[in-house]
């Protein structure tokens, strides 16, 4: 997120703090807001009254403010803004947090309604919407569970994001500080170490105290459409996303890479739920796909795991897709009664 923050801020963000929290208000108004009495306040003309508001909000030092004002010469902080700029420098921990959390929230947003909006209308298979147990209003329901959840999320979220951009991490920049071979290495160990530790979250919250709380809720869509990728209780969506934020913190990861692995496994999570039960493929037996993910959804405790198979067959909740179980079948045979009711009428 560090990566995403700093494009930001330097293609946007430092306009925005600019206009915001302007190094100007701290100057153009000598006596702080805050020291007015109530009629002293009100007799501040309007135009000023932003700029009162904002000069009394905390900042960092500002050192020699006047005489560079006057002067015209550059004013800077650590982040090299000029007069103009921001008194909320990049590297100001409240800027941070602000600009972490409505990132964050627009990102998820925009992951979930792309990637979830395609899945539905190329990948999903519409005919699952007339299963017996195809909620009335489903989708909706999905959606509004979802936007409803993304605001708590990321809250939650955004501890690990703040000191990713404070430097906490064990994200590196240069490739050649690890070499190419690490950088390969790290996607598999990324994915094998992030596919065993959901396994076990994942596991975990179907245990009867904690899955009646927080993750019955998810298990609400027994047919699920991509819509449903983040329909959670918000703790519940937190905890199967720790293991995501945990890695880098333990390990080595690239920058970039990181950035790209935590939008695949977004697109990954979205795609598992579009009900689908294609069978016979080569991969089956090692990844975990929609179909694996459809049988969790309508069995509840078997293929826990995230993108692999490997964690429940070691401990034995595998179940394997075989064309007799696809949900499709019930949608057939439901819509075959109906016509024999029908013939049975006339």
């Amino acid at each position: 997120m560090d990566l995403v923050l700093g494009i930001c801020d330097e293609y946007l963000l430092d306009k925005v703090w600019a206009t915001l929290v302007p190094v100007s208000a701290f100057m153009d108004t000598p006596t702080p807001f805050a020291s007015l009495n109530g009629s002293e306040a009100a007799n501040l003309p309007s135009g000023r009254s932003w700029s009162s508001i904002v000069a009394s909000l905390p900042h960092p030092p500002l050192s020699n403010v006047n005489d560079a004002y006057l002067s015209s010469s550059p004013y800077s902080f650590s982040s090299n803004l000029p007069l103009s700029g921001s008194a909320w420098p990049r590297d100001y921990v409240p800027r941070q947090i602000l600009s972490l959390t409505v990132l964050t929230l627009l990102g998820i947003v925009f992951l979930y309604f792309i990637f979830a909006t395609l899945s539905y209308y190329f990948i999903f298979n519409h005919d699952m919407m007339r299963h017996p147990r195809f909620l009335k209003n489903q989708v909706r329901l999905e959606i509004a569970t979802s936007i409803k959840a993304f605001p708590a999320m990321t809250m939650l979220t955004l501890p690990w994001f703040q000191a990713e951009v404070m430097g906490y991490s064990k994200l590196y920049d240069d490739v050649g500080e690890y070499g190419w071979g690490y950088l390969i290495f790290s996607i598999f160990f990324f994915l094998l170490f992030t596919d065993y530790c959901i396994y076990w979250v994942h596991r975990w919250l179907h245990h009867p105290i904690l899955y009646k709380h927080l993750h019955k809720p998810h298990h609400k869509w027994l047919i699920p459409t991509p819509f449903a990728s983040h329909a959670f209780h918000p703790v519940d969506g937190y905890a199967q996303s720790v293991p995501y934020h945990l890695f880098i913190y333990l390990f080595p990861l690239h920058r970039v890479l990181y950035l790209v692995l935590f939008v695949a496994v977004n697109f990954w999570s979205i795609f598992i739920h579009d009900s689908d039960m294609i069978t016979g493929h080569p991969l089956e037996h090692i990844i975990n796909g929609p179909a694996h993910h459809t049988l969790h959804h309508l069995y509840f405790t078997v293929n826990y795991g995230q993108y692999f198979t490997w964690a429940d067959r070691a401990a034995g909740s595998y179940r394997h897709p075989m064309p007799e179980l696809d949900p499709l079948n019930d949608v057939k045979a439901a819509e075959a009664d109906v016509g024999a009711d029908e013939k049975k009428k006339l």
